[in-house]
C-alpha cells in the first residue's frame, strides 16, 4: 500500500500545476542567476581571460626556452644560462592560480571565492619566488667559482650539496613565514626561536663553519685556485702548489714533495703570495770583486754581466751597479726581471747565468772576492816570525846585523827602521797586525 502512495503523490505533484511550476523555477534559478551574472560581467571575463591567456602564454614561452637552452648546451654558470635555469623551473600549477585570480578580479564574484583565490595566489607566487630565487643562487654560486657542479674535485662541487641544502633552508623557511603570515598566523613567536636556534647551532658548529665560509671565500674572492703555487706565512713559510681546496683544508704539494694540509681559516689569516700569478720574477745576483780590481775593469762590470742575458727575450735587464764597499770586497748587484711563471724555467736560467758570468770573469782577469784575513806577527824585538814570504828571512838577518828592526806598515809593505831602545821596544807591545788587502788592519780579501 505505501508504494501505491508513493506513486500516486508523485502522480499527483505533476498533474499538480503549482508543483510543476516549482520545480521548474528550482531547476531554472541556478541556470537564470548563472546566465545573468555572465551578462553583467561578460566585460571583465574578457578582459581577464585575455591577460590569464596572455600571462600564462608569456609564462609558457619563457618555460620552454629555458628548458630547451638547458638541453641544447651544458652551460650552467654564464649568465644566459643561469637565466633560463629560472625559467625552467616555473610551474604548471603557478600559472593556472595566477591565471584564475586574475579572471576572478576582473568580475563581480562571491566574497569567498575572492578571498580563496587571494589567499591561493599569494601561497603559489611564494612558492614559485622561492624556487626561482634558490635557482638564482645556485647558478651564481657555481658562476663565480667557474665550475660544473659535477666536477668531484672542485672546492663548489663538495661544498654544493651543503650549499642546495642551506639555501634551501633559508629560501623555504622565509617562504614559509611568508604564507603563515598572509594567513593571519603570529609568526613572531616562531622566528624568535629559530632565532635561539640559529645561534645554538652556530656556537656549536663554529669552527666547521668559520672553515667552510673561509673555503667559499676562497672560491669567491679567489685569491688563488687549484694549480696555482702559492706561499703562506712569510718568507719563512712554506711553498708548495694548491691540490685541492676543501670544505675545511686546503691540501698543498710542497717543493720537497710531502703534502702540507692547512685549516682554510688559518690559512686567509696568514700572508699569502700567489706566484703562479706573477707576470714576471725579479731576480738579484749579488757578487763582490776584490779590492786589487783596477778601475777600468769594475767600469766593465756591467756590460760583462748583462751580456750573459743579451740572447734572452724573455729577460729585461733592471740594473748593474755597485753597492758599496765591503769589508772585503767592492760589492755590486745585477738585477734583472724574467718574465716567465714557470719555476723551472726561472732557476735554470739563473744558474746559467751564474756560470756565464764565472766564465766572462775569468776571461777579463777580474777575481770574486771571499772572506780573508791576512796576519803579521812580530818577536819582542820587532823582527817578524814565521811565516812569512819567500826571501823574508834573508832580510830579517840583515836587518839585525844593522842593528835594525823589521815592521809591517799600514799598506801591508815590509819597512826595515833603527831599533828602538829597550823601554820603546816594551812599549810597543809584541804581538800581531792584521793587515788587509785595503789597508786596513783585520781586513778581509
Amino acid at each position: 500500500m505505501s508504494a501505491e502512495n508513493s506513486i500516486s503523490d508523485v502522480v499527483a505533484d505533476v498533474t499538480d500545476p503549482a508543483a510543476v511550476e516549482q520545480t521548474v523555477e528550482a531547476i531554472e534559478a541556478p541556470v537564470v542567476s548563472t546566465l545573468d551574472w555572465f551578462a553583467a560581467n561578460w566585460e571583465g571575463l574578457l578582459v581577464g581571460s585575455l591577460i590569464a591567456i596572455g600571462l600564462t602564454g608569456l609564462m609558457l614561452i619563457l618555460r620552454s626556452v629555458g628548458r630547451a637552452h638547458r638541453k641544447r648546451t651544458q652551460d650552467r654558470t654564464s649568465w644566459t644560462g643561469i637565466i633560463a635555469g629560472v625559467f625552467a623551473k616555473t610551474t604548471i600549477l603557478f600559472m593556472l592560480i595566477l591565471a584564475f585570480d586574475v579572471v576572478v578580479n576582473q568580475t563581480e564574484v562571491p566574497r569567498f571565492i575572492d578571498r580563496f583565490f587571494d589567499t591561493a595566489l599569494v601561497i603559489a607566487i611564494t612558492l614559485q619566488a622561492a624556487i626561482w630565487v634558490r635557482e638564482l643562487v645556485l647558478g651564481v654560486v657555481k658562476s663565480r667559482a667557474a665550475l660544473e657542479e659535477d666536477d668531484p674535485d672542485s672546492t663548489i662541487g663538495n661544498a654544493l650539496s651543503i650549499i642546495r641544502v642551506l639555501v634551501n633552508v633559508a629560501v623555504f623557511a622565509i617562504a614559509a613565514l611568508i604564507i603563515l603570515s598572509n594567513l593571519g598566523v603570529n609568526v613572531l613567536p616562531l622566528i624568535t626561536g629559530l632565532g635561539i636556534g640559529g645561534i645554538a647551532i652556530g656556537l656549536a658548529a663554529q669552527g666547521i663553519f668559520e672553515d667552510l665560509f673561509a673555503a667559499l671565500s676562497i672560491v669567491f674572492d679567489r685569491p688563488f685556485r687549484r694549480g696555482d703555487t702559492i706561499n703562506y706565512g712569510g718568507a719563512a713559510g712554506t711553498f708548495g702548489t694548491v691540490e685541492k681546496i676543501g670544505l675545511k683544508t686546503t691540501r698543498l704539494r710542497a717543493v720537497s714533495g710531502e703534502q702540507v694540509i692547512i685549516g682554510n681559516t688559518q690559512l686567509l689569516g696568514q700572508e699569502v703570495t700567489n706566484i703562479a700569478l706573477a707576470e714576471r720574477r725579479r731576480m738579484e745576483i749579488p757578487f763582490g770583486v776584490i779590492y786589487q780590481t783596477s778601475p777600468e775593469k769594475l767600469s766593465q762590470i756591467k756590460a760583462i754581466v748583462e751580456s750573459t742575458i743579451l740572447d734572452n727575450e724573455a729577460i729585461q735587464p733592471v740594473r748593474t751597479i755597485c753597492t758599496g764597499f765591503g769589508d772585503s770586497s767592492i760589492d755590486f748587484i745585477f738585477i734583472y726581471d724574467h718574465y716567465s711563471t714557470d719555476y723551472d724555467e726561472i732557476v735554470g736560467t739563473k744558474s746559467r747565468i751564474l756560470i756565464e758570468i764565472t766564465r766572462l770573469f775569468s776571461e777579463h782577469g777580474i777575481e770574486f772576492a771571499y772572506p780573508t784575513q791576512t796576519t803579521f806577527t812580530s818577536a819582542p824585538d820587532g823582527t817578524m816570525i814565521m811565516p812569512y814570504p819567500e826571501g823574508f828571512g834573508a832580510m830579517f838577518a840583515d836587518a839585525g846585523d844593522n842593528d835594525t828592526k823589521v815592521v809591517a806598515a799600514p799598506d801591508a809593505k815590509v819597512t826595515v827602521t833603527p831599533k828602538s831602545k829597550p823601554d820603546d821596544i816594551a812599549a810597543e807591545a809584541p804581538g800581531s797586525s792584521d793587515v788587509g788587502p785595503g789597508g786596513g788592519e783585520g781586513g778581509d780579501e
